[in-house]
């Protein structure tokens, strides 16, 4: 190398230091494309897998086959069934290998296929019957589609749901094969145990609207232990009243009618019956005089003879715990519970093989914890305790003596695996990672499947023994670890800050990747912040790849939880009832406050977008907060609580006329004229939970008061917005540009 030459390269070397981005790797640019299209920054799980009865292997569903593997080796055993077994006769291609469930001794599997979605938890389908010992298919019936179909206990057996209507199918015989050619056997007479089923006026075996979407289960019927019985739901919707959705697309739109009960409306008139196998006799079951109640849950205990239900005032603040004798259908309550606020429904409720106990959760003492009873109602021991949330139950080892959970020890943002001893003397903590952690134990709970994952870490998936003691790896995600270090993903942080009254709120931050603490920023809000929610987590997901894009391109991205939200005990939930948007709202533009007198932040330029109740929340700070608020995206927004289903809102809200000023106040309708930003104001036309005459209201307001803003609206899609050839793309394009050009 000559004296010039090296002078050359030295002066290069001074420049390139000096020079932003000489040094390092240029990253790559996000896109749209890379996010929705090419799905470069999806983490990848370990879908389709279910415990088999031993607790050593579990099944999992590939391309073409269901195949056994070892839990602690992950060695293949055997193959269940392949894609070619289940071709139906006279057909050419298989039947969809998708949805699967197995008879309790796993000699048979229903599969459904050709399904139809119906609301969010609903479908039908057609199912099939297959026998892993014979290696025959049948249908489960060819009188049309199905929904809910379910072994009865011993196999023998399949129930479900049609035209509104239960049906027993006794499966017992199957298929029979001759010649090469298969005959249906009569065996398969349906038996059909009711028979007033109607469209819009009778539902059996299955829920209405609101029970679907609000207490979150559709199949409203369950064979008793001994499979004897069936319990069932019969809902009477006749007086409740219908909303009306347009789908478009043809000459003249359909015109699409369901019963919708909103806030102080009339709801479906319940009844439980028992039907008897034996005898072909229903039995009604007691639930009370009162016929304005909810019975939010039904389940078998042990005993084969004895139903327990849970019944609920229209308020909900009151939950009662009955039994039913199976016999005679006469029941009595054991367990009462009453809040000043309300109580919330879930499926942690256990009852305990030994006959003789059961456990609940309860949030009783200000933060949901775990009780164990006795079966005449007296409370035995309280389980877990202190200042932390438990957040679900993930089963209960009677041999061992344990009940293993998820809770909220570490902090409102983690969430921990343990497990607690059934006589209250300890507790054990079987995660050890801080973050958020979940576990799905075998059949046995000798093992589980975890996944752990925290803000800037993709999901690490693992077996487990039932100590927490790791036994070998499924999923890492290095792969897309790698690609985030391409793309120069920021590193998101959490903050908290304390409101004018002093409340201390928690939130997290993902800053550009070339942040300049000397320069002035925008920022932008992600936000839910409905009841019982959290959008501030230490796990991954809390911070999108979108969000990724939006820092990328400057902004600062911002999530808050506000009061109302999970995590933090009873009150800090609780405290907006009889409000709900307003402590909300105020959190947020306090929110907005402390952000915007950071030296980094330019308080001119802080928006806020949000879904279903975060599209509400945006909408309230654009219009009670418009000082501070100055940019919003509301999609698929409630404009007016009395708009909205009654079980939600007046779980929160009460009745319009118990609480009239309660709803008109927290209206944004209400407040349209306050506006000053800038707003995109989305829904889709054929939104069956929070309908588009929310939007379109809102757009009246806003058209009243002289305030302009840009609209989108999207025929035939759902709450979703997903409907349709390229809707989710073009959504999400529609909003990105809107941020990059507006904010």
């Amino acid at each position: 190398m000559t004296l010039r030459i090296a002078k050359l390269f030295l002066f290069l070397f001074f420049v390139a230091i000096q020079i932003p981005g000489w040094t390092q790797i240029e990253k790559k640019v996000i896109t749209l494309e890379d996010i929705f299209k090419g799905r470069k920054f999806a983490s990848k799980g370990f879908a389709g897998v279910q415990s088999m009865n031993d607790g050593d292997h579990f099944c999992q569903l590939k391309k073409d086959s269901l195949n056994v593997y070892d839990y602690v080796t992950g060695k293949y055993i055997s193959t269940l069934v392949f894609a070619r077994e289940l071709i139906p006769a006279g057909d050419s291609a298989p039947i969809d290998m998708g949805s699967f469930e197995f008879s309790n001794d796993e000699s048979k599997m229903l599969f459904a296929t050709d399904e139809e979605a119906i609301y969010r938890r609903s479908s039908k389908a057609n199912y099939y019957v297959f026998d892993l010992k014979t290696k025959k298919l049948f249908p489960l019936s060819e009188n049309g589609k199905q929904r809910l179909a379910t072994f009865s206990p011993d196999g023998t057996k399949v129930a479900f749901v049609r035209d509104n209507n239960i049906f027993i199918k006794d499966i017992t015989l199957g298929m029979l094969t001759s010649g090469g050619k298969s005959d249906r056997q009569e065996n398969g007479v349906e038996q059909q145990i009711t028979f007033d089923g109607k469209a819009n006026e009778i539902i059996n075996g299955a829920t209405d609207w609101v029970y679907e979407e609000e207490f979150e289960f559709s199949q409203a019927f369950a064979w008793s232990p001994d499979g004897k019985k069936i319990a069932f739901y019969r809902f009477d919707e006749c007086d409740v009243k219908e909303y009306q959705l347009t789908y478009y697309g043809e000459l003249y739109p359909e015109q699409y009618k369901y019963k919708y009960p909103k806030a102080g409306e009339d709801n479906s008139k319940i009844a439980i019956f028992l039907y008897d196998l034996g005898l072909k006799k229903i039995i009604p079951v007691d639930i009370g005089k009162e016929t304005d109640i909810y019975i939010p849950r039904i389940k078998w205990t042990e005993e084969a003879g004895t139903l327990a239900l849970y019944r609920m005032n229209r308020n909900q603040n009151k939950l009662e715990l009955l039994l039913a004798d199976a016999s005679t259908g006469n029941s009595k309550v054991i367990y009462t519970e009453e809040s000043r606020y309300y109580i919330e429904i879930n499926d942690h409720w256990r009852f305990l093989k030994n006959k003789k106990e059961f456990l609940i959760t309860s949030e009783k003492n200000g933060y949901r914890h775990l009780y164990l009873y006795d079966i005449s109602g007296k409370e035995v021991l309280q389980l877990t305790k202190g200042k932390f949330e438990v957040v679900d139950v993930l089963g209960v080892d009677e041999k061992s003596g344990l009940v293993y959970f998820s809770s909220t020890e570490t902090s409102p943002m983690d969430k921990d695996i343990s497990a607690a001893t059934l006589d209250g003397k300890k507790r054990i903590k079987l995660s050890n990672r801080a973050g958020v952690n979940t576990a799905a134990f075998n059949k046995t709970y000798t093992y589980y499947i975890g996944r752990w994952s925290d803000i800037n870490t993709p999901p690490y998936i693992a077996v487990y023994k039932a100590n927490g003691t790791q036994v070998r790896l499924l999923q890492d995600n290095a792969k897309l670890r790698e690609t985030m270090a391409e793309y120069g993903f920021s590193k998101a942080e959490f903050f908290k800050f304390k409101t004018g009254d002093g409340l201390e709120l928690n939130g997290l931050m993902v800053k550009p990747p070339d942040f300049d603490p000397a320069k002035k920023y925008p920022v932008l809000f992600t936000i839910y912040g409905g009841p019982g929610s959290q959008t501030v987590n230490n796990s991954w997901g809390a911070v999108s790849s979108w969000n990724q894009l939006w820092a990328q391109h400057g902004i600062i991205v911002v999530s808050v939880d506000n009061r109302g939200t999970g995590g933090r005990g009873e009150e800090f939930k609780k405290c907006t009832y009889l409000q709900l948007g307003k402590y909300e709202t105020l959190d947020q533009i306090e929110a907005a406050k402390y952000l915007g007198g950071l030296g980094y932040v330019d308080k001119n330029r802080i928006g806020m977008w949000g879904w279903s109740f975060g599209g509400y929340l945006t909408l309230s700070c654009l219009t009670k907060g418009a000082d501070y608020f100055n940019f919003g995206i509301a999609v698929a927004p409630v404009t007016n609580w009395k708009y909205y289903d009654n079980i939600y809102t007046e779980r929160f809200m009460r009745t319009p006329e118990e609480n009239n000023n309660g709803y008109e106040d927290n209206s944004p309708v209400n407040h349209a004229a306050k506006l000053k930003g800038k707003l995109l104001l989305i829904c889709g036309m054929a939104d069956d939970n929070v309908h588009p005459q929310n939007s379109f209201d809102m757009v009246t307001a806003l058209v009243g008061a002289d305030k302009q803003f840009e609209s989108q609206f999207y025929p035939n899609s759902n709450h979703g917005i997903y409907t349709g050839k390229n809707t989710s793309f073009h959504l999400y394009k529609r909003m990105t540009d809107y941020i990059l050009e507006k904010l």
